[in-house]
């Protein structure tokens, strides 16, 4: 099936039955490293709650993100449909090559079995959300879909991390924004009870990203590895910004 053709079944299905987009916790470059965000550092000690100070460093991105232009049409209706559809088809790639990321993480030796735990679970549940939107939508693969620059430079930058950081919290890391930022968006988009895309609002608003907390916040236990993970954050806010940003 060709995009052209796949855009129309969902614009289809879209207006015929509501549904909207979710990511599986709603149910979604160069290296970080030459990035500078020192005015973001992030120290850790036992007790400190890493997991939180990563969302409030961060949130000048969050916010940013809030009042893209997206969003602020889908919050009062007024998103072109169109928009939306392409939208969807970008987060349905995402969502397949980070399946098959987080399977290939999962199998990586040596590492601690409760986060090995903890990334299979993650792979368990993109998988079976993605095979949801596969079945929902008679879709075999993702071959026909290309990638904007926008999430070309997201889905590099978590095969950076993963190809480059031998221990896999950081990849954990990485996962994260995703999973944060759109239970947020959720929670506070405002949006009337007719609007057309108060399903995607519905889909979202209930995750559980804090589940992420306990393993983070266990293994995130220096000041270096919290510095590494917040500028891992950081760049995987930015590349989700990007992607509401430019849809």
């Amino acid at each position: 099936m060709n995009s052209a053709v796949l855009s129309f079944f969902i614009f289809g299905f879209l207006i015929s039955s509501g549904f909207a987009t979710g990511h599986e916790e709603g149910s979604c470059q160069s290296q970080w490293v030459n990035n500078d965000h020192s005015g973001c550092g992030v120290t850790s000690k036992k007790g400190d709650d890493v997991y939180e100070a990563l969302w409030v460093r961060n949130m000048d991105i969050a916010k940013e993100t809030f009042n893209a232009d997206f969003l602020v049409h889908m919050q009062n209706g007024s998103l072109d449909a169109f928009r939306f559809v392409k939208f969807t088809l970008q987060d349905i790639l995402y969502l397949q090559v980070v399946t098959n990321m987080l399977k290939e993480v999962s199998e990586m030796p040596g590492q601690p079995d409760d986060l090995r735990e903890f990334i299979t679970g993650r792979y368990r549940s993109y998988k079976a959300f993605l095979q949801s939107w596969e079945r929902d939508f008679s879709l075999a693969d993702t071959k026909s879909i290309q990638p904007t620059p926008a999430i070309e430079k997201y889905l590099t930058s978590y095969k950076n991390v993963m190809n480059t950081e031998k221990d896999t919290i950081y990849f954990t890391v990485a996962l994260l924004p995703c999973s944060r930022l759109w239970v947020w968006l959720a929670q506070n988009l405002k949006m009337q009870k007719n609007n057309a895309y108060i399903q995607w609002k519905i889909d979202n608003i209930g995750g559980h990203p804090e589940k992420y907390r306990p393993i983070l916040n266990k293994y995130l236990n220096t000041t270096e590895k919290a510095q590494k993970a917040n500028d891992i954050f950081r760049m995987q806010m930015q590349n989700e910004h990007d992607f509401f940003s430019t849809s």
